[in-house]
């Protein structure tokens, strides 16, 4: 199989206006980052992405990336370049200016945090008061330019009860997408206590009936939480939330993150540095890399390794990491019993070649003018639409895919 990375995520600096308790990269406030990249060095790692997936989604974050002053520069420059970029910030550093700036020099999307409908606890969690009030008006401020956004929310046992405030403050701020993130304790967050695999459970089975209730007007999707494709499938076999999920953990086969010294890591969560852009191409460490190989032909170990559900979640790569030091270990969260695939036969359907029709594969053309309309889609929805279109694709025996059939999945799915 081709593996190509659509999906990067940049740490551009440490530096932070904010001093969150959960911070894997334990951003500080500093005059200067620590160790980043140099803004000509910074650009030779966006010309290197541009070249091993021109079209692939670039998330410039941080610290906060706002504080690091050539943001915009190299904002502008992986624009020019073709890459989709998306801003991931805490919010409190946007204002008009900002935002216009944001939208001339390219940017495509923001994803702004917040993890609470009340100000104490957003404030406490990052270190700043008034904080949740500047994050907030931010959105406003997104919202009155037309920049689209989504809200990242960390779960922890002490906001995990208020996801569906959260998620329905997201959609009345103007939200387009409500992304429910789970804690790996690293960084700060290393001495912080996880929700318990039963909270972490019940939040997963509130999220998949979440995502139904609040169809067509806010996308709902758990993250770093794999389990999630099972817990649906559990809840409704034929639920369409199975024909659009990406399977499993993406790290080292679609995804991975760069630090601010341009290490390459599998994901933010695992720290295991397996290159450096200043001395390595990107194309030599994404292809050689020993780490990415074992994650694209896992082998997995403990309950994960007898699990029937394996193929579509394998479980959290990170959170393995963590808790075993052993990147293929078990995902001490997941409370399923696995059972023999041979008893367990309606599992097969969740395998990724059911899931893509049966079929081996293969290159979906795409007619001009239903780019054209994929190119309207919002930018946080549209790797989810393009998948769920090319699986439907495929499940049709067709080759390409043309506006009409675009228009048909949506009646069909009422999207």
């Amino acid at each position: 199989m081709n593996f190509t990375p659509f999906l990067i995520s940049w740490n551009i600096t440490k530096r932070c206006n904010l001093k969150c308790n959960h911070c894997y990269l334990d951003a500080v406030e500093l005059e200067q980052g620590t160790g980043e990249m140099p803004t000509n060095g910074a650009k030779k790692i966006i010309d290197e992405i541009a070249s091993v997936n021109p079209q692939a989604m670039l998330i410039l974050t941080g610290g906060e990336p706002l504080r690091r002053n050539d943001c915009m520069e190299l904002t502008q420059h992986a624009s020019d370049k073709g890459l989709m970029v998306v801003m991931g910030t805490n919010g409190t550093l946007l204002n008009d200016s900002v935002v216009k700036e944001m939208l001339q020099c390219g940017v495509k999307g923001v994803g702004i945090s917040l993890d609470s409908i009340k100000s104490s606890y957003h404030d406490k969690f990052r270190g700043l008061s008034g904080a949740w009030e500047k994050t907030t008006a931010g959105m406003g401020i997104l919202k009155k330019h037309g920049l689209d956004f989504q809200v990242q929310v960390t779960v922890t046992k002490d906001n995990y009860s208020e996801i569906p405030d959260i998620i329905n403050l997201a959609y009345e701020k103007g939200a387009r997408a409500a992304n429910i993130f789970f804690l790996v304790c690293t960084g700060r967050g290393q001495e912080m206590t996880d929700i318990t695999p039963q909270q972490y459970e019940e939040t997963l089975t509130y999220l998949v009936k979440a995502e139904k209730d609040y169809e067509g007007r806010i996308m709902v999707r758990a993250r770093c939480a794999p389990h999630f494709l099972r817990i649906a499938h559990k809840i409704n076999p034929e639920s369409h939330l199975l024909k659009g999920s990406t399977s499993g953990c993406i790290a080292g086969t679609g995804y991975f993150r760069i630090t601010p010294e341009g290490d390459v890591t599998p994901c933010p969560y695992i720290p295991t540095k397996i290159g450096n852009l200043s001395n390595t191409s990107l194309s030599h460490i994404w292809t050689t890399s020993p780490v990415f190989h074992s994650l694209r032909n896992p082998k997995y170990e403990g309950r994960c390794k007898e699990c029937d559900y394996n193929e579509v979640c394998g479980g959290c790569r990170a959170r393995a990491f963590a808790a075993t030091s052993n990147i293929m270990g078990e995902d001490p969260w997941c409370e399923y019993e696995p059972k023999a695939k041979s008893k367990n036969p309606e599992v097969r359907s969740l395998s990724p070649q059911a899931l893509s029709g049966g079929q081996k594969s293969e290159e979906i053309y795409w007619t001009p003018e239903a780019k054209e309309r994929l190119s309207k889609v919002p930018v946080f929805l549209r790797g989810m639409v393009r998948k769920g279109l090319e699986r439907y694709a495929k499940e049709k025996q067709l080759k390409e895919i043309t506006p009409e059939i675009m228009a048909e999945l949506r009646k069909r799915t009422g999207r």
